[in-house]
């Protein structure tokens, strides 16, 4: 791992920008102050950390339902993101895309997916893109360990190795596709197992270490950038809330001892121990970056709540369909 302070501080502030916005928008959502579903990222901070961080504004990502970490990692305003969260005209999409749908294409974030594995194809559309046009883009995609079983997925990783495409996939195990258990969808233990099949290689990281995760995205992307085609990595993580909003409904689908297991192992407090054993960041560092953070999300909060609903002349501009394109 590269022990440049500056690059260990900066790994440490994506993630601690991911949690702080991410357990504010619940909050808000058990306040009633959100509309729509909320899915949160909170436990799986180190993946999108230690993926974004290798990449460059120019470069693309796809998301999933549970995009907000990843339009963070890769630099997202927070005021923008809450406001779309709160369905505001100033909000990344006028407040009409909302949590499941919010992008910034100048960041390069293509757009978070309301649908399992929708995010990956645009992915390799944007690789073929960017390898018909001669660009050193890389085009890295997100998807959870259940979107690994939709055709969709498939489709894409053959042509993105059959073309040999700039692309990174990253798969976020965290070993439950909404409320079913990986074991109960698939037959292989390791997703990884199906790079194979396309002829890309794979790795398997930890994705509760962002060390672990930097690592194997440079590695990655370096080998994207210099025209050798798609990898794959597999980031063995957890989501410590449900898979949408905070609470369970009732839905007893794993372990308060499973849950807490994973807890023990939490991204950003396996971080901060190390980083204050490499005396890189003392407590009292950590806990600063944590209220400059904390300031921010407030800020931000504010900003949303005074800005105006959309326009109902608004209501069809933005809005496609595929048979008569833009409204």
């Amino acid at each position: 791992m590269d022990t440049d302070p500056t690059v260990l501080l900066d790994l440490h502030r994506r993630m601690v920008r991911i949690r702080h916005f991410e357990e504010a928008a619940g909050r808000l959502a058990e306040q009633n102050r959100l509309p729509g579903f909320l899915h949160l990222y909170v436990g799986e901070e180190a993946v999108a950390a230690g993926v974004c961080a290798n990449l460059d504004d120019d470069d693309q990502i796809s998301s999933t339902h549970r995009g907000h970490g990843h339009l963070v990692a890769k630099g997202g305003d927070f005021r923008a993101m809450m406001a779309e969260l709160m369905g505001k005209a100033t909000g990344y999409c006028g407040g009409k895309g909302g949590s499941m749908h919010i992008c910034d294409l100048d960041l390069g974030m293509l757009g978070a997916n309301g649908i399992v594995g929708g995010g990956v194809p645009i992915a390799v559309g944007a690789g073929f893109a960017n390898k018909y046009r001669d660009s050193d883009r890389v085009s890295a995609v997100f998807f959870g360990d259940g979107a690994s079983n939709i055709g969709a997925f498939h489709e894409a990783a053959n042509m993105a190795a059959a073309l040999s495409l700039p692309v990174l996939f990253v798969c976020e195990n965290n070993e439950y596709g909404e409320f079913t258990p990986r074991d109960r969808t698939m037959a292989i233990t390791d997703v990884v197992d199906r790079a194979a099949g396309y002829g890309m290689p794979g790795a398997i990281v930890d994705g509760m270490d962002v060390t672990a995760v930097w690592e194997a995205a440079r590695e990655a992307i370096g080998r994207a950038r210099r025209g050798e085609g798609p990898s794959f990595i597999e980031a063995k993580t957890y989501r410590f809330f449900n898979h949408h909003g905070v609470q369970t409904l009732g839905m007893q689908y794993r372990s308060d001892e499973e849950l807490e297991q994973w807890k023990q192992r939490d991204p950003i407090e396996l971080f901060e121990a190390r980083l204050a054993a490499m005396g890189v960041l003392e407590a009292g560092g950590a806990k600063a970056v944590h209220a400059d953070v904390e300031a921010e999300i407030q800020a931000a909060i504010a900003f949303a709540e005074e800005s105006p609903a959309p326009e109902p002349d608004r209501l069809l501009t933005d809005v496609y369909t595929a048979a008569a394109g833009a409204v």
